[in-house]
């Protein structure tokens, strides 16, 4: 049976960008965990996880921890929303290199709707990134730059049979080229070489009444908070040591105390992180007014909401996407002038009005966000495609839209991550169940089938948060069309014109016989852009932040900014969380503190990247070019290691010319503690370097694929939205 295969209007669109990542190379093997336990909350969910074995993925200091495993939900867990299907979620957790027992705990979420967090953890800011060895396969080094150097990381695969997480374990065939998955594996189509359609095992696809594709899965944002919630009940309560709120240096140390977290989500995590935190703070609520039982429940207090190239509000950003397609800060005219006036007229007369017809529908009849009503669902879709016909206009020049820079086909992000998790060792050694998918086709289906990405009310979760002391950051790079700067900064602005009535003259801690500090709505847009300086040689950025909300612009970055700049994302990301300044590392007083200089970010270059080619089997419509799908078609070139050679004799000599040190699971290398390069601590500027170098550099030894500060990932178009990590 054919679980899954795209609308016609949608397959046209993924064929120009979709990476079909949901290869699979063959059926994970038995599984074993050191720990099978009952969560200490709820007897019915179950918590089975393991440490991997030393090497699988390296870590600065030997002595970090890391736990990967699953949290197994029943079904009907989250009434009254239909859940009747069981939620299995992965996770990998990672110690932070210096005190974890002190450290703050941050929870990372990638985008899509349905892209693995494994994404992040190996691509961007993890504490490990993947290298070719010299015989063309694939281990670990040490991410210089990973967020382990200042917290506790947590990485979720969310919703629902995205990355590694499951409903049932299921046999499949996979269609790299088409994207079609089929069950029970079934023989390839006989016009493609073997390579391309491959076996192995994954959640299922099981469909409704209506054959749909995603009905063991959320299809709302709502309803992936609310299992996400589920999810950290149990793991915090597993894992008491990193929970912030029950540590006994903690000054609030009862048994279910509150807990002190970050959440940190890219991409379309600007959906993610405003409503999973508006959840938590709901049921925060709940808690304390007895609609939930305060002994069999923990307290998920947020202390920051960071998000990176976030797509947060389609009526405030859409309009952006012309603007900064015609004229961006690199001085690159993806579309031309006809195309720019035509797409402005496009959003003031079919997107905004459909977005604001999708909403009114909501407010009367969807309040919950549970996509349950038919009606609502059709307008809210409507609306996604009436406004993709200007997202889409950047295909007319054959750009990147996660990187103006660039023109398709991209080789990055590299595929190596992939092929790494899904070798069979490593799946052991982390205890998978299912072979790894960066991104699920079917989950973003569901997505698209309710409008997800349209319905609105986020600007409202995000000053509600601010009110209640939470700091929110927004991280743009600069180079990103798809989630462009323009529109980020004018979601910063937006959110700052909600708080007209916070910090109010009676609320404010202001020092007696002085006047009370202005409001976000005054103080925000009146702060200056401060000059970010990541170290002493060069200028990272530019910050404008005033008390718990900043909008940071990263330059030369792409859509995922700790993978273009991880330098510079690393001291942004650790200035955030530990509530000093952003620009500069200083000590800060947040109620008082507005940051200072020019009242826009006006820096331009004329940088541009053109990646050495690189044509990934699994990122194959992504990756490789019109020649090499021809000529895999015809039978011809080589695969190896999951890169694809339209001429075989390129294969050997595209390996690192020398031994490459890396770790594989049980085998680790040097964790270089010893060596001379720091891998803990935060930047602290006492100068400002020249403005001429504005970018650094990522760098992997033995990578005979890019890996450098330009790299970025790239999925695909669905109808209304790019996929979005």
């Amino acid at each position: 049976m054919e679980l899954f295969r795209l609308p016609p209007a949608l397959l046209a669109m993924v064929a120009t960008f979709l990476s079909p990542s949901n290869a699979l190379s063959h059926t994970p093997p038995p599984v074993s965990y050191s720990n099978v336990l009952e969560s200490k909350l709820n007897r019915d969910i179950t918590i089975s996880y393991k440490e991997p074995p030393p090497g699988t993925c390296m870590t600065a200091i030997s002595s970090q921890k890391q736990y990967t495993g699953y949290i197994s939900i029943p079904p009907f867990t989250l009434a009254p929303i239909q859940q009747n299907y069981s939620i299995n979620t992965f996770f990998w957790f990672v110690e932070a290199r210096d005190n974890p027992s002190v450290s703050p705990l941050t929870i990372w979420l990638s985008g899509g709707p349905g892209t693995s967090s494994m994404f992040g953890l190996f691509n961007e800011l993890g504490p490990c990134e993947v290298v070719q060895l010299a015989d063309g396969t694939y281990g670990t080094q040490t991410n210089l730059w990973g967020w382990d150097r200042s917290s506790n990381m947590l990485f979720i695969d969310q919703p629902n049979n995205v990355g590694f997480s499951y409903d049932v374990a299921t046999n499949a065939s996979f269609d790299l080229l088409t994207g079609e998955v089929f069950e029970p594996p079934t023989p390839p189509d006989t016009g493609l070489p073997h390579f391309m359609y491959l076996n192995g095992t994954f959640g299922s696809a099981s469909t409704d009444d209506d054959g749909k594709p995603w009905a063991t899965t959320a299809n709302t944002t709502e309803i992936a908070a609310r299992a996400t919630w589920h999810f950290l009940q149990s793991w915090l309560a597993t894992f008491p040591k990193y929970n912030p709120g029950v540590r006994p240096n903690n000054t609030n140390s009862q048994v279910n105390g509150p807990v002190g977290v970050n959440l940190f989500a890219e991409s379309y995590g600007g959906k993610y992180a405003p409503v999973f935190a508006s959840y938590f703070e709901e049921q925060n609520q709940a808690r304390l007014n007895g609609s939930l039982p305060r002994n069999e429940t923990l307290e998920v207090r947020l202390e920051v909401v960071g998000i990176i190239n976030g797509l947060i509000d389609d009526l405030i950003q859409d309009q952006y996407f012309p603007d900064f397609g015609y004229n961006n800060t690199y001085g690159i005219e993806a579309l031309n002038e006809v195309d720019w006036l035509n797409a402005r007229a496009a959003y003031t007369y079919s997107c905004a009005p459909a977005i604001q017809a999708c909403r009114s529908a909501m407010a009367r009849s969807d309040p919950e966000g549970y996509g349950d009503v038919t009606s609502t669902n059709t307008l809210c879709e409507r609306a996604q495609a009436a406004c993709n016909e200007i997202v889409s206009l950047i295909n007319n020049g054959g750009y990147y839209p996660y990187d103006i820079r660039q023109q398709l086909p991209s080789p990055d992000p590299p595929a190596a991550y992939q092929e790494y998790l899904n070798n069979e060792t490593v799946l052991a050694a982390i205890g998978a169940k299912v072979n790894f998918t960066e991104s699920n086709p079917y989950v973003q289906a569901g997505f698209i089938s309710t409008g997800d990405t349209i319905r609105g009310g986020l600007i409202q979760d995000l000053a509600n948060l601010i009110r209640g002391g939470v700091r929110v950051a927004f991280i743009y790079g600069d180079a990103d069309y798809l989630c462009n700067w323009f529109g980020g900064e004018a979601v910063s602005l937006a959110l700052a014109a909600e708080l007209t009535d916070y910090p109010s003259a009676a609320s404010a801690s202001a020092v007696p016989g002085t006047d009370a500090p202005p409001t976000y709505a005054d103080g925000f847009p009146a702060a200056g852009y401060s000059q970010i300086v990541p170290n002493k040689t060069y200028i990272g950025g530019a910050v404008r932040q005033y008390g718990n909300l900043s909008f940071s612009r990263i330059y030369q970055a792409g859509h995922f900014v700790p993978y273009y700049q991880p330098e510079t994302a690393f001291n942004v990301f650790a200035r955030i969380i530990n509530g000093l300044e952003i620009a500069t590392g200083n000590l800060i007083d947040l109620s008082t503190f507005g940051s200072t200089g020019p009242a826009n970010a006006t820096f331009t270059t004329t940088a541009r990247y053109s990646p050495t080619p690189t044509c990934w089997v699994r990122a194959w419509n992504a990756s490789c070019s019109d020649d090499d799908t021809e000529g895999m078609l015809a039978g011809e070139g080589a695969v190896a290691n999951g890169i694809y050679y339209l001429d075989p004799d390129d294969v050997t000599s595209a390996y690192p010319e020398s031994t490459i040190a890396a770790g594989v699971p049980g085998h680790p290398m040097s964790t270089g503690e010893a060596a001379s390069t720091k891998v803990t601590g935060v930047y602290t500027a006492t100068a400002t370097p020249s403005q001429a170098s504005a970018a650094s550099h990522r760098s992997t030894p033995g990578t005979q694929f890019t890996f450098a500060s330009f790299a970025a990932a790239s999925v695909g178009f669905g109808l209304g939205l790019l996929l979005l990590l």
